[in-house]
């Protein structure tokens, strides 16, 4: 992803807190801006134009990928996250490297055409069904780590720990059924053992998650934890998603699953809680008490039926907030901030709880320093060259003046008005059209008829 040293110039930009006309940004031979200068009323000779409003690339700090081929097939009829959860599982089961590839490929062209230029990818899809290792036992992950190479976007594989079907007691789990035992390694040393394997590249980090508590029994929390820390890796986690989980982890360890990770060593600034959704204050206190992050997924978090989160109170006690699109029933990162507010007003009936800035925040740097990448997210001296191009002229944008960007970009806009997204100072996405992958619709569709054959 390096660039040869090219000019952007950006009609607007939005520079943390404000919108300033007229930007040049100077990208150097390694992908990263070298300079912002503002006041430049024209392009510089040999500049790259982008016309419309500029921001920092967004980050999708929770993505499964396989959820894509969901969209549409799981909305008719009534259920819960649990009979979600049979059909989601009917997908896992029929894929392979190359299906997986891919799919994952035009899920991550699909999130670059929307302004995406970092995703969190939590993958617990490791082995062959049966729970057989393939030849390569990283294969899956590997099919993952090329197929964002090959859609142009950064990924930070979150390498998952999945070893049980529920909770047993406070020593062990319940065996995994026979749709989990390909995410299953058996024991978190042989997970850290397969995914210690897994390396670093240009465009790609490597990280942990525990799927669950209902997944990791407590006495391999620590394991995981552990592995995360020696090589200051993102650890994520699920987190009370469900009040299912939240009463069998009382049930069996006679505390919240909040309290069961803090007390195994889970809980810390490098973690991140997935959903945080129904927490008792004494949970709110001691995920903001550790600075562990927030991803919050509202589009999937109502499509599921899960709840709203008390996603203001934890970052008032301290919590870092992201974003992310998590099972992909629409990829769009400026409707999961958007509805993130929104479901506060909803949930309060009252205004106004995040600025747009503090969204867009949530949405691209906040989201990068929870997948790892604290050298993205912010047009600053230094950061990669990764940004994005809202248009201001769309039915959906035209008529605020270009000060309000940021409220426009936020209660506005959609994925549909991204028109350029860059990566490394490279163009992934020219005018609307990804540069890589030529027709995603295509792609997208063939990828998930394959699952279906």
């Amino acid at each position: 992803m390096s660039a040869r040293g090219t000019t952007y110039w950006l009609e607007h930009a939005w520079l943390d807190s404000f919108v300033e006309p007229g930007v040049a940004l100077d990208v150097d031979s390694e992908g990263r801006i070298a300079a912002v200068r503002t006041g430049v009323d024209a392009p510089p000779p040999g500049a790259e134009i982008l016309r419309g409003l500029t921001l920092p690339g967004l980050a999708n700090a929770h993505s499964h990928a396989f959820h894509r081929a969901l969209r549409g097939t799981v909305q008719v009829g009534s259920g819960t996250f649990w009979t979600w959860r049979e059909i989601m599982y009917s997908v896992a089961d029929r894929l392979t490297p190359d299906t997986y590839h891919a799919l994952a490929r035009a899920v991550y062209a699909e999130m670059a055409l929307a302004g995406i230029t970092a995703v969190g990818e939590f993958h617990y899809v490791h082995h062959a069904p049966g729970g057989t290792p393939y030849a390569d036992p990283n294969a899956m992950g590997e099919a993952l780590i090329e197929a964002a190479a090959e859609a142009g976007i950064r990924i930070t594989l979150l390498d998952t720990a999945y070893l049980a079907s529920g909770l047993l007691n406070k020593r062990t789990g319940q065996p995994p059924n026979r749709h989990q035992l390909r995410f299953s390694d058996g024991t978190a040393e042989a997970w850290a053992a397969r995914c210690s394997v897994l390396k670093d590249r240009d465009h790609a980090r490597i990280g942990a998650a525990i799927h669950s508590v209902r997944a990791v029994p407590a006495g391999q929390l620590e394991a995981v934890a552990r592995w995360a820390e020696e090589r200051r890796a993102p650890l994520h986690v699920h987190l009370s998603e469900q009040t299912a989980e939240n009463d069998a982890c009382l049930e069996a360890h006679g505390c919240t699953p909040t309290r069961l990770l803090a007390d195994h060593g889970v809980l810390g600034p490098r973690t991140t809680g997935v959903h945080n959704t129904h927490l008792t204050d004494e949970d709110i206190a001691l995920l903001g008490g550790s600075t562990t992050g927030t991803c919050m997924c509202p589009t999937t978090e109502r499509d599921l039926a899960d709840g709203i989160g008390p996603a203001v109170a934890l970052q008032r006690a301290g919590s870092p907030l992201s974003l992310g699109s998590d099972s992909h029933a629409v990829i769009d990162l400026l409707e999961e901030a958007r509805a993130m507010e929104l479901n506060e007003r909803l949930r309060t009936r009252t205004r106004g709880h995040w600025t747009a800035a503090a969204l867009l925040r949530a949405a691209s740097a906040d989201g990068h320093a929870a997948l790892g990448w604290d050298d993205a997210g912010t047009l600053e001296p230094g950061a990669l060259a990764d940004f994005t191009t809202i248009a201001l002229d769309s039915v959906r944008t035209a008529g605020p003046v270009p000060r309000l960007g940021a409220e426009t970009a936020v209660f506005a806009a959609t994925a549909a008005d991204v028109r350029h997204t860059v990566v490394g100072g490279r163009h992934v996405v020219r005018d609307g059209v990804h540069a890589l992958v030529p027709n995603v619709p295509r792609a997208l569709a063939d990828a998930v008829e394959a699952l279906r054959a």
